[in-house]
Order: C-alpha cells, then structure tokens, then sequence
C-alpha cells in the first residue's frame, strides 16, 4: 500500500481497535476519521452514502471503493503478511475463528459491555445483561479449552485470528465477565500485548 488508506471509526468500539492494532502491527499508515456512533453520526446521509449499513468501522481506498465489516477490513489489511497465510486449511482456520467472534462472542461480551459502559448499565436493561453471561461465557470456555493445547487460536501461531477475538475480550470485564477463571486466556492476552507494536486501545 504506497498511498494511505482512511478508516472511519469509534476508537472505543472493540471492532474499530482490531484494525488499529493491525495496522499498528503491520506498519500500514492510514488516516483516522473518528466517528462517534453515541452522537448518531453514522446516520447521516453522508456516512449512509458511504456504508448504507450505517456502522463502523469502514475502510475507504486510496481508489475510492469502500470496505465495511470488521473482519472482512481485516482479512484485508492481513493480506499476503505474516498475520494472514497462503495455505488453503490455514487461511480458512483463521477465518474459523473470525467467524466464531462474531457470532458465538461478540453478540454477547461486547453488547453487555457496550449497554454498562456507554449506556449506563440502566435498569431496564440489566435484564439484556444478565441474558448475554450465559452466550458469553460459553465462548469464552471454548477459547479457554483452545488455549490449553495451543500458544494462539489459529495454527500456532499469531494471526488476525487473535487480533479479532482479543480485542473485545481484553475489555470483557467492562461488561462484567470476570477472567479469573480463565487463566489460559489471560496468558494469551499477555502473550498478544506483547506482540512488537502493540497499541493499547484508546478511551
């Protein structure tokens, strides 16, 4: 990539820090556009025109097309790079698990998080909490179990795969899940910010 990519997005959304980590990691500049979703700006004609969906993140080429959804932004950031890979069975492992965080773990520890941390937890929706525990600490099991035979998710080795599952997960206790029984996962989360040109996520 010579010329710079923009990426739309809320720097306190988990799906947003996954391709400022992968870029970060990656060395690819691009320029931040921060849209802040609280405020209804991804309503607007404007955006709609850009991601009739009306979510971020959203990635803009140098050639004008756009690019939404986060997994798919990152599997092509990760393109021909050590954090993706050429083999058939492995790029379709990683995938595997970019599949599962978006819809066996993020439906359920960044929507908890997202109603106690940016909606206040209010009581009318404490039930929509207490409804997402069980959803998310199944997930969180199956990561757990994972763990135990291997350093990260996806072929041994590090890979948009943990990019895309850490980044809610290092947050979950932000929407009340407690690690602490978890301690293979809470080794993956060190090991990954550890990872040369980690970037923490920004508040």
């Amino acid at each position: 990539m010579t010329q710079k990519i923009k990426l739309y997005g809320d720097s306190r959304s988990g799906n947003c820090y996954k391709l400022q980590l992968a870029c970060a990691q990656l060395q690819i500049p691009y320029d931040w556009r921060e849209v802040d979703v609280m405020s209804g700006a991804t309503r607007t004609p404007g955006f709609l025109a850009m991601n009739p969906n009306g979510r971020v993140p959203l990635m803009e080429l140098p050639d004008g097309r756009y690019l939404a959804e986060s997994n798919a932004i990152l599997s092509y950031l990760a393109n021909d790079t050590e954090l993706s890979s050429a083999d058939a069975y492995e790029s379709a492992n990683i995938l595997r698990w970019m599949f599962f965080e978006q819809y066996s773990h993020e439906p359920y520890i960044a929507v908890a998080r997202f109603v106690i941390k940016f909606l206040g937890n209010p009581p009318d929706r404490k039930a929509d909490v207490e409804a997402k525990k069980a959803g998310g600490y199944k997930a969180l099991d199956v990561m757990e179990n994972e763990l135990q035979h291997h350093d990260f998710l996806a072929n041994d080795r590090y890979s948009i795969a943990d990019i895309a599952l850490y980044a809610y997960t290092h947050v979950a206790h932000e929407g009340h899940f407690d690690l602490g029984g978890y301690p293979r996962i809470n080794d993956w989360l060190n090991r990954i910010a550890g990872q040369p040109r980690h970037v923490p996520m920004r508040d």
